[in-house]
């Protein structure tokens, strides 16, 4: 055993820490094999582009998360000068060219994204010593592997001096790895409509089997609700009344579906709802729970990647036009060091 296998005696129920090697980082975007790879290319009759982005200013305002605030773009400064439409014959007579160039401000995750595997974790008990610690996939911990400036871990807030960020599991590791694959819609507003639905095993399972869909091992899922239609037509003024009365996610503590998500060997889960799973969850059966079930299964015990606020909808209505639900998903996020969550611009090609 080396001495990074040391990290955990005990992993989590419905995990799969270490299956993948003691330093893995990537959970289950090993099974995005060259073989996977390959059936997502096979999905490939058209040549047709479906862009799965939101626009990145979309949904509007703080009305969704009031920590994440809407892409602030400004132009790079030359001097005291903004280098926006700026004529270099300003500095040199007679050069003929104009420089545009820009920078941002924007929370990571505001719109159409991807989770971390280092966005959450829980506490755990990793030595079995009846001592929770704050933990991370694969049994990375907090203050150590993920850092933030402050420590909370030992009862006591202490500044920390090393700069914050994920230094295992941040979003890098997914980049590098490609992240492109097959592809798997379930539409689940075809299935329902527009109603506010908690989508457990029997209701994902129903839409699958009106829909021919059938997920393999190393699939990425992405569930179409209609929510990604109704943010567009919001115009940057959303809704939350009426948002919060509408649309499916999924069930994150139906046991059952919870077993699916096991079983199935998917990759990711994809939706073009701010969460994928319905928030807030039903209540806990025990005092000691997750405020978000689903991403707890899928980001800290199994390595399964959550993508939120996809533009979904296009994509779906086509495969339903043309009898078809599976196509080639290429989806990397920024190759950002340290970031645990990113801004994605995923194709679908179909």
């Amino acid at each position: 055993m080396t001495e990074t296998a040391r990290r955990w005696i005990q992993r989590p129920e419905h995990s799969n820490w270490g299956d993948f090697g003691p330093d893995d980082q990537l959970g289950r975007l090993n099974l995005l094999t060259p073989a996977k790879v390959l059936e997502g290319v096979s999905e490939v009759r058209t040549g047709r582009n479906f862009c799965l982005s939101l626009p990145l200013d979309c949904p509007g305002g703080v009305a969704l998360n009031v920590r994440r605030h809407p892409p602030q773009v400004s132009p790079t400064m030359r001097g005291d000068k903004p280098n926006m439409t700026y004529p270099l014959s300003r500095d040199k007579p007679g050069l003929l060219d104009v420089i545009c160039d820009d920078t941002v401000h924007m929370a990571l995750q505001y719109s159409t994204q991807w989770d971390s595997l280092a966005h959450m974790g829980q506490w755990f008990d990793l030595s079995g010593t009846g001592k929770p610690e704050m933990a991370f996939y694969n049994g990375y911990r907090a203050g150590e592997d993920v850092i933030g400036p402050i420590d909370f871990r030992h009862g006591e807030e202490h500044l920390v001096t090393r700069a914050p960020g994920a230094y295992r599991l941040g979003i890098e590791n997914m980049a590098a790895s490609g992240v492109q694959g097959r592809g798997v819609m379930i539409d689940l507003k075809r299935q329902f409509g527009t109603q506010k639905i908690a989508i457990g095993y029997r209701e994902l399972q129903a839409a699958m089997a009106a829909q021919g869909v059938v997920v393999e091992k190393g699939d990425m899922v992405c569930l179409r609700t209609g929510t990604d239609e109704a943010l567009l037509a919001m115009a940057g003024q959303p809704d939350m009344d009426w948002l919060n009365a509408h649309f499916a996610a999924l069930d994150g503590r139906d046991p059952e579906l919870q077993q699916w998500i096991v079983d199935s060997g998917v990759v990711a889960l994809i939706a073009d709802n701010a969460a994928v799973e319905m928030l807030p969850a039903r209540p806990a059966a025990t005092h000691f729970h997750a405020s978000h079930p689903l991403h707890d299964l899928c980001l800290f015990r199994l390595g399964v990647y959550l993508g939120e606020l996809w533009l979904l909808s296009p994509l779906a209505d086509w495969l339903a036009a043309n009898g078809r639900n599976r196509f080639l998903l290429t989806a990397p996020p920024l190759r950002l060091p340290r970031a645990v969550g990113s801004p994605v611009s995923p194709v679908a090609t179909v």
